[in-house]
C-alpha cells in the first residue's frame, strides 16, 4: 500500500508505481480509485501550484515517482477531508519533508481550497461563509451597506442594476461579492467606462461561469456528500484559473504590436 507523506497508508491504489516512474495518465488511474473526481487538469494545476514536481523526459513528458503520487494523494485527501487552502497544505508538505510532525485539524465544514482573494491580491475581498455539505452559505449585505461601502448613490446603483451588473435577492439584500463588483464598476466609471460598456464584461463572465459549471455539475450530483462539497472547492479553483487567464489575455492584448 502507498505510504503518504503523513506516514499513513493511502488507499489510492498507487502501489503499482513503486520503484519506477509513471506517466500522468497512469497517475490519474492510480488516484481515481480513492478520488474519482480527479482529472489530468487537476494534477497539472497542483503541479503549477508547486505541490508536486514531476521529472521531465527530454521530450517534455511528465514522469511521476512513487513519492510524487503519495504527495498528490495527500493533497487530495486533505482537501477533501479538511478543506485546507493549498498554501497551508504546501507548508505541511514542507514540514513533513523536514521530518516534522503535522497535526491535522478535525474534519471541518467545507472551505475553499483556493480563495479568489489570493488570486486578485485583495486580502479584504469578501468570501463565502462556511456551509454544509451542499455548499457554502453566502453572506448577504443590505442595500444601504452596499451604497456606503462603494461610495455610490442610489441613482448609480439603480443604473448598475438596470444593466444587470448587480442583482438584489428577493429580500432586498446582495451577495457579499456585490460590494467588490460595485467598487470596481465605480472605479471604472472614473475613467469614463459607463455601465453600458461593461455589459460585454458581464456576458464574458457568465460564459466562463458556464464552462466551470459544466465541469463541476457531475460532482454536485454525486451521491457522496464529501464529493459534492469538494465540487465547491473545484469551482473556486477553476474560477481562479479563469481569472488568471483573463488577466493575462488582457495584458497580452494591450501590448504594442511588434515588441
Amino acid at each position: 500500500m502507498l505510504r503518504t507523506p503523513s506516514g499513513g497508508t493511502g488507499s489510492s491504489g498507487a502501489a503499482g508505481a513503486e520503484g519506477r516512474l509513471v506517466s500522468i495518465g497512469t497517475v490519474l488511474n492510480l488516484l481515481r480509485e480513492e478520488f474519482p473526481e480527479v482529472t489530468i487538469s487537476k494534477i497539472r494545476f497542483l503541479e503549477a501550484e508547486g505541490l508536486v514536481e514531476p521529472r521531465r523526459t527530454p521530450s517534455g513528458y511528465r514522469k511521476f515517482s512513487t513519492e510524487d503520487v503519495a504527495r498528490l494523494a495527500y493533497v487530495l485527501r486533505v482537501q477533501r477531508d479538511h478543506y485546507l487552502p493549498l498554501k497551508v497544505i504546501r507548508e505541511q508538505l514542507d514540514a513533513l519533508a523536514r521530518g516534522e510532525r503535522v497535526q491535522l485539524p478535525a474534519p471541518a465544514q467545507p472551505k475553499d481550497a483556493l480563495d479568489l482573494a489570493d488570486v486578485l491580491d485583495e486580502p479584504g475581498a469578501p468570501t463565502a461563509a462556511p456551509g454544509g455539505p451542499e455548499g457554502p452559505v453566502t453572506a448577504r449585505i443590505g442595500r444601504t451597506e452596499l451604497l456606503v461601502g462603494a461610495g455610490a448613490t442610489e441613482e448609480e446603483l439603480a443604473e448598475w442594476e438596470s444593466y444587470g451588473l448587480l442583482t438584489a435577492h428577493p429580500d432586498g439584500g446582495f451577495d457579499a461579492d456585490a460590494l467588490t463588483i460595485a467598487k470596481l464598476v465605480a472605479d471604472l466609471g472614473r475613467f469614463g467606462l459607463e455601465p453600458r460598456h461593461l455589459r460585454a464584461v458581464k456576458a464574458a463572465a457568465e460564459r466562463e461561469a458556464g464552462l466551470v459549471e459544466q465541469v463541476v455539475a457531475p460532482l454536485r450530483r454525486h451521491r457522496n456528500p464529501q464529493t459534492r462539497a469538494h465540487a465547491e472547492a473545484t469551482a473556486r479553483e477553476l474560477a481562479a484559473l479563469s481569472v488568471r487567464l483573463h488577466a493575462a489575455l488582457v495584458r497580452a492584448a494591450l501590448q504594442p504590436r511588434g515588441q
